[in-house]
Parts: structure tokens; C-alpha cells; sequence
């Protein structure tokens, strides 16, 4: 069991007594913040398929293009930590509208960019108002629904996430290649406009108000802390393609690591004397919040890199299109959407599993890919979407336990901070996974081109990719056999 936080009197820092929510209430305030989720990993991911017809627009270069993504990815990571604090403190629900009509404003001022200067800054506005909602979504879950309906909510969210994982190449493709109303590559930013709208009105009547009974004031310099720490982190990972593994890079991961650690210090000294911090460090004395945040890192950071490099081969090596594209990654929603139920449902006896068992499918059916695309001939839709059916059964075996399984021993006053901590540990796997295998694939590519002019072997580069992805999904099988059978509730 994790020390409490402690107010300046020395007494634990309860949570302020929640409303509880049931009912068609709860049906509508969960799918408001299951919304806010999805949107938030749907823009991480809709923009890398939307990114060529943006650049003809605006006349970007490469490097702009690679900031448009990279914008909303650091922002959103600097974000996340201190967005769940003040939640916490603040009001969850209030926090969320916020951060909610924020999105809305910064989507539409996306789809009115002029030139790729402000594409990049209204991205980082995103990311930024992004890094307020989403950690709600964890606090508003862990704070209002009764636990049997926890249990429910949280796999929905991480069914969500898997689906948002997959969908943003599909919408992507479509909305580009529509070209509706002649708006093109701007709808994947306007179709945010009138969802979030529909989102603040329902949200606003619909999610109840929570937070901690703290008053103590926001640790501003731990939120500094935090956000320089997750920056120097993540900007030499997500400019690997452009900068390459220099000493300037390893520099900026180091010092990340070593303002990190100071974040750390500086929290344990505030927690000492009585004071609220961003983070309470005693949180990762529970074995399940700190081995799920390794487990997280592992698989989310598979999950990114698969859909970039499979995306390219599809696209270079076969040459479908953005919406071809689409339709073949589509079985792995389908059989993520199948399982995912089973999940849930079994979450509370057989979460830990589930968890195994989809890490162990998913890696399985990388296999199943590569035996598929090795040969070097297009092995046509029916034998890629087998494999990728197979991928999203593990998914949704997997996804909807794993943030249920991490956060479920967090205490409630704390459910913001832990699920911004979460956030930013996918985030920062996600990175990682991309920039690691991307660079693999990449390398892969140049490496085969043969003859003239030269011919480079997608087929290949992706069957090294997926090997390398099977053995870290094996491992993070290992990783999740250290957490506990089931997701056991900390006692408010």
C-alpha cells in the first residue's frame, strides 16, 4: 500500500465525497469523456495519413511536416501530469470542459491555417488543450462511477483507445481522399467542430463535479519540472528521422532523465513537509501502477510503430491508396471490437490473463504478417486481413484491462495525476516505438534498394520490423506475468 498524501496539518488528503453516477447518466457522461479520449489519440494519428496532401497545400517542407505531428505529440506529453492535478484540485469536470472547448477552438483554427507556421503553432495548441482533458477522463471515471461500473468504464476506455489507434489511418484516408466540399486534408481538423460542440452542451448537464478536498495551491515549480523533464525527453526521440542519434540527442535525453530524477526529489520534499504535489512519488510503491507503466510503455509503444510502417508499406511497396489503406487495416478494429467485450467482462477475475494472452496474440499474429509480405509479392487484402484480425483480437484482449489493471489501486484523490502519468508514459512509448522501429524500417529500406534505378524491398524492411515487434510483445507478456491476478480497488 502506497503513504498518503498529507495536507499542512499533517492529516490524509481525502477525496472530496464524489457524486456517483448510474444509470443513463453514467451511459451519457462516459461516452462524453470516452469522446474527449478518442479524439485526443484520433488527432495524434489522422494527421501522419493526411500529411502528403498538406504539404502540397501549404507548400511545406519535410521538416514542417514532421513538426506538425511532432507539435501536438510534445505538448500534449508536457501537458498531461500537471493538466491531472489541477483536476484534481480544481474540479475534474471544469478542467475537462475546458480542455474540451479549448480542442474545439484550436481544431478549427488547424482547418484555417494560411501556411505551416501556424498549422504547427495551432497543433501545439491542441496538444496543449489536449494535455487538460484527457487526464479527467480517468479522474471523472475513478471518482463517479461505483466500482462494479469502474471496472466497465475503464475497459470501454482502453477498448477506445485501441479502436482510435486504428481508425485514424481509415478516417484519415477517407476524409482526404472525399475532398468534401473541396475543403480536402482541412476536414480532419473541422470534423472536430461539431462533435466537441455536441460533447460541451451534453457534458455540461451530463458529468458530475469531483476533486480532491485539498486546498493547497498547484506545486508550480513541479509542473515545471515535470514538463521540462517530458520535453527533453521526447524531442530527440520524435526528431530521430530528422536529426539521427547524434550527441546532441543523447545530451537532451540525458539531462531529461536528470531533471526528471529533480522533479522526483523536489516532490518527495513537498510531501514531506505536508504540501500538495503534482505527483505523489508514493504512488509508485504500488507494484501495479509502476509494473503496468512498464507494460505500458512496452505495448503502446509497439502499437504506433506498426500502423506507420505497415501504413508505408501499403502505400510505397504495394501502392494503394490513403483509403486502400484504410479498408485493410480495418479488420484489426473488427477483431479488436470482438474481444474487447470479453475484456471487459472478465477484467475483475482474469485480468492479468487477459493481458498475457493478448500480448501473446498480438505477437503471434506479427508472425503471421511477416510470413505473409516476406516473399516480396502482394500477397492481396484476404491474407493481410487475417493477420490483422488476428492483431485486433489481441488488442482487445489486452487493451481495455491494461489501464483498468494499473489504475485500479490508485487512490481516488489522486486518479487525475496517476491517469496524466499514464498518458504521458504512452505517449513517451509510443514515441519511443516509432522512432526505434521506424528507424529499422527506414534503414531496412535504403539498405535493400537494388538495381536502377534502385528499387528499395518495402516487403523486407517490414518483415524485420515485425520480428523485432513479435520478441517485444513476448516480452511484455514477461512484463505483465509481475502484476498482480486481478486489479484490486484501493480502499478511499
Amino acid at each position: 500500500m502506497t503513504d498518503s498524501p498529507r495536507t499542512r496539518e499533517g492529516a490524509v488528503t481525502p477525496e472530496a465525497s464524489p457524486t456517483l453516477i448510474t444509470g443513463g447518466g453514467a451511459t451519457a457522461a462516459l461516452l462524453v469523456v470516452l469522446f474527449g479520449s478518442f479524439m485526443d489519440l484520433l488527432d495524434a494519428t489522422i494527421v501522419t495519413v493526411a500529411a502528403p496532401a498538406m504539404a502540397r497545400d501549404l507548400g511545406a517542407g519535410d521538416a514542417q511536416i514532421q513538426w506538425t505531428i511532432a507539435a501536438y505529440t510534445l505538448a500534449l506529453g508536457a501537458g498531461l501530469i500537471t493538466g491531472g492535478r489541477l483536476g484534481d484540485q480544481y474540479g475534474r469536470k471544469r478542467l475537462f470542459l475546458i480542455g474540451l472547448a479549448g480542442f474545439l477552438v484550436t481544431s478549427a483554427l488547424c482547418a484555417l491555417a494560411a501556411d505551416p507556421g501556424m498549422l504547427i503553432g495551432m497543433r501545439a495548441g491542441q496538444g496543449l488543450t489536449a494535455g487538460i482533458m484527457v487526464p479527467q477522463v480517468f479522474g471523472i471515471i475513478r471518482a463517479s462511477f461505483a466500482p462494479g461500473e469502474r471496472v466497465k468504464a475503464f475497459g470501454a476506455y482502453g477498448a477506445v483507445q485501441g479502436l482510435a489507434s486504428v481508425a485514424g489511418p481509415l478516417l484519415g484516408g477517407l476524409l482526404v481522399d472525399a475532398d468534401l466540399f473541396g475543403l480536402g486534408w482541412r476536414t480532419v481538423f473541422w470534423i472536430n467542430v461539431p462533435v466537441s460542440i455536441l460533447a460541451l452542451v451534453v457534458g455540461a448537464k451530463v458529468l458530475p463535479e469531483s476533486r480532491s478536498a485539498s486546498t493547497a495551491r498547484l506545486d508550480l515549480p513541479g509542473a515545471l519540472l515535470a514538463a521540462t523533464g517530458i520535453l527533453l525527453l521526447l524531442l530527440p526521440i520524435i526528431q530521430t528521422g530528422t536529426w539521427g542519434w547524434t550527441w546532441a540527442g543523447y545530451a537532451l535525453l540525458a539531462a531529461g532523465v536528470v531533471v526528471l530524477a529533480i522533479f522526483l526529489a523536489h516532490e518527495r520534499r513537498l510531501t514531506a513537509r505536508g504540501d500538495e504535489p503534482v505527483f505523489d512519488p508514493a504512488l509508485l510503491r504500488i507494484r501495479a501502477f509502476t509494473v503496468g507503466l512498464s507494460a505500458s510503455v512496452l505495448f503502446f509503444g509497439g502499437i504506433g510503430a506498426y500502423f506507420l510502417t505497415l501504413s508505408v508499406y501499403l502505400q510505397n511497396g504495394t501502392g494503394r491508396t490513403a483509403w486502400e489503406t484504410g479498408l485493410v487495416i480495418l479488420p484489426y478494429a473488427l477483431g479488436s471490437i470482438i474481444t474487447s467485450g470479453l475484456g471487459v467482462a472478465l477484467a475483475a477475475k482474469a485480468g492479468r490473463t487477459l493481458l498475457v494472452a493478448g500480448s501473446l496474440t498480438i505477437a503471434a499474429a506479427q508472425l503471421v504478417l511477416w510470413a505473409v509480405v516476406e516473399d516480396g509479392t502482394d500477397p492481396g487484402y484476404w491474407l493481410l486481413a487475417l493477420a490483422l484480425f488476428i492483431g485486433g483480437l489481441g488488442l482487445g484482449l489486452a487493451a481495455p484491462v491494461l489501464v483498468n489493471v494499473v489504475l485500479a489501486g490508485v487512490p481516488g484523490r489522486d486518479a487525475g495525476a496517476a491517469g496524466g502519468v499514464l498518458s504521458t508514459v504512452n505517449q513517451i512509448g509510443g514515441a519511443a516505438g516509432i522512432a526505434v522501429l521506424g528507424t529499422i524500417f527506414f534503414t531496412s529500406v535504403a539498405g535493400s534498394a537494388t538495381g536502377a534505378p534502385a528499387l528499395p524491398d518495402y516487403s523486407h524492411a517490414l518483415g524485420v520490423v515485425l520480428v523485432v515487434s513479435a520478441v517485444l510483445y513476448l516480452v511484455t507478456a514477461v512484463v505483465l506475468l509481475a502484476l498482480p491476478k486481478t486489479a484490486v480497488e484501493h480502499a478511499e
